[in-house]
């Protein structure tokens, strides 16, 4: 089924060769991920007093199942859309990666990243101490295992983010770091 196409030309005339680059784009994209229902595309030259050559914006409002996607291809320092072709081009790219994102998140192939466990420093000792983690744990870690030499630096109260293993005695911390002022920690 092809694709229901808008193409909207802005601040120049309408082009049978440009429509005709853009549905083969579009074509393209179609047969590569056959799951678009519509595609709207606005192809814009830049005002005629502008100074800074003859640079195209070209946008395209991509609606897939669950998810639209916008691209704004926004010519800034590509001295290359002067052509546009290549803006056409450049933007039908950017919206197959986005297509080909989209369908590895509905997959579920993208990896989520887990943040590292979190606490507070809840008593210090001359060379090791003790982590109140956000779980309720309470996590040993020795001085050796905070970072940059910043055991002499931590305090009582202080934010630590941990990266933490089961060790002879129970949950120990392998390395601290000092949470960064923006940190909140509930």
């Amino acid at each position: 089924m092809p694709i229901p196409l808008q193409v909207t030309f802005r601040n120049m005339p309408a082009s049978a060769a440009v429509r005709a680059r853009i549905l083969a784009q579009a074509e393209k994209l179609e047969r590569l991920h056959g799951r678009m229902m519509s595609c709207r595309i606005v192809v814009r030259a830049p005002h005629r007093h502008q100074r800074k050559g003859k640079l195209y914006h070209v946008s395209i409002d991509a609606k897939v199942p669950g998810t639209e996607i916008a691209v704004n291809r926004d010519p800034g320092e590509h001295h290359a859309h002067q052509d546009v072709y290549v803006a056409i081009r450049d933007a039908f790219n950017a919206l197959a990666r986005r297509l080909e994102d989209t369908a590895r998140e509905r997959r579920g192939d993208i990896k989520a990243h887990e943040t590292e466990p979190h606490g507070r420093v809840t008593r210090l000792l001359p060379d090791y101490g003790f982590i109140h983690g956000v779980s309720g744990d309470e996590v040993y870690f020795h001085a050796n295992s905070v970072a940059n030499d910043g055991f002499a630096r931590l305090e009582i109260g202080d934010e630590v983010r941990y990266s933490a293993e089961i060790g002879e005695k129970g949950l120990q911390a392998t390395v601290v770091k000092r949470a960064g002022k923006h940190h909140m920690i509930a």
